[in-house]
């Protein structure tokens, strides 16, 4: 099978943590992503009892250029969580699977000696821009003056003709996915998120974001300054009620397809962080150790199928089983999407986004992943599962998969 697969050895994500998912326009919505990055680099450190001088590799993803200073994410991050000035700082990105590809970087790095990396992803989709590309050199008399909402265009795909809600349309009509089976899911999706909030499912991985201000000795300080006058944010705001009868009454994006506002991801803003380094050097219980990953590419008319063929290939070169994954997070970018690849994988909903998905939750596109692994991790820790599976769909035909463990197994 087509694709790249890596294994690795004695690694393990030592502690992640998140922000609250905060939908579009709402409190976070003024925050530079690199502050939000700030916020979770330094916590995880704090919650692992690591020394910001421990570590040696900065990894930071995010998509959008969502401030001026984009350019310098990554080196910011590391720069103000304390980590030292020598140590150097990577950008990552693979869109939805940017959270994942941090920690196959991570792990890549330990093989090359790196001995801890701090793996950052953050996204504000409220400070995506209006954005120009063809004006630069100035505009001619009587020509056309372009600029467009980088937020909205960034989900239509050229080489297809298509936007990504199409995609999943195309995945409902391939697999006979109807209007109420992808409603149907996405209202067990809302429900389960909001009863495992209610439940405080998340409790444990969430660092409640205020405002601050960050200081790095001989530099300026930077900080966070909430929106709305809010003064702090303590959970995930995209969690509500939502019956099927709502669900039915809404219009479909596109005329005869299936996906609507409800049933596909919502639109929010966070930033999530991990801690990777080697198992031997663990002093105290890991989160999860990191066994495996695999990504492959897929037609772009149908990129939403890519984590069937990811968590094939998975499975196959690891040498596992469906029936040995206790758990699958896979990520909902679309109802009808997350379907298609249950059905092409005949997977059970009693393993699958128990908690609920992205439906519920939102997706800010480069810290889905981590979010991902580490609910997954916290999963297979509560139930003592062995083995658990996060994968993700990726714009332009791309799927990719990770297969973690529970420490309390194994080696």
């Amino acid at each position: 099978m087509n694709g790249q697969y890596s294994a690795f050895a004695d690694v393990v994500i030592f502690e992640a943590v998140r922000t609250p998912w905060v939908d579009l326009g709402g409190a976070l919505s003024q925050v530079s992503p690199i502050d939000l990055g700030i916020k979770v680099g330094r916590e995880v450190l704090a919650r692992a009892g690591i020394e910001p001088q421990a570590v040696d590799s900065v990894l930071a993803g995010s998509m959008a250029q969502a401030s001026f200073d984009a350019y310098l994410l990554p080196r910011h991050i590391g720069l103000y969580s304390g980590v030292a000035q020598a140590v150097p700082a990577l950008g990552v990105q693979r869109i939805c699977a940017t959270g994942f590809e941090l920690l196959r970087q991570a792990a890549g790095q330990l093989r090359d000696g790196v001995q801890l990396a701090l793996c950052v992803a953050s996204e504000s989709m409220s400070r995506n821009p209006i954005a120009a590309y063809t004006h630069r050199g100035g505009f001619r008399l009587g020509g056309e003056v372009q600029f467009k909402d980088f937020l909205w265009e960034a989900l239509y795909d050229p080489a297809p003709g298509l936007d990504m809600i199409a995609t999943a349309d195309n995945l409902a009509r391939r697999y006979g996915l109807s209007r109420e089976a992808v409603d149907r899911y996405a209202c067990d999706s809302h429900q389960r998120g909001l009863q495992a909030q209610r439940d405080g499912a998340w409790v444990e991985e969430v660092v409640a974001v205020d405002n601050q201000v960050f200081e790095l000795e001989g530099y300026q300080p930077r900080g966070i300054r909430l929106a709305r006058r809010a003064c702090a944010v303590s959970e995930d705001s995209h969690p509500r009620p939502t019956d099927l009868a709502s669900l039915t009454r809404l219009r479909a994006v596109h005329p005869g397809g299936v996906q609507t506002a409800g049933n596909s991801c919502a639109v929010v803003d966070g930033a999530a962080a991990a801690l990777v380094g080697r198992a031997s050097a663990c002093t105290r219980p890991a989160l999860a150790r990191l066994l495996a990953s695999a990504v492959v590419g897929v037609a772009p008319e149908f990129m939403g199928i890519g984590p069937a063929p990811a968590i094939r290939l998975l499975l196959q070169r690891s040498g596992l089983n469906l029936d040995d994954i206790g758990r699958f997070e896979i990520n909902e970018a679309q109802a009808a999407q997350v379907l298609a690849v249950a059905h092409e994988l005949e997977l059970d909903s009693t393993r699958l986004n128990v908690q609920g998905g992205s439906l519920a939750l939102g997706h800010p596109l480069a810290a889905t992943g981590l979010r991902l692994v580490m609910s997954l991790a916290r999963q297979l820790r509560q139930h003592n599962l062995r083995y658990g599976i996060a994968a993700a769909c990726v714009g332009g035909g791309q799927g990719m998969a990770l297969l973690i463990e529970n420490p309390a197994f194994g080696a």
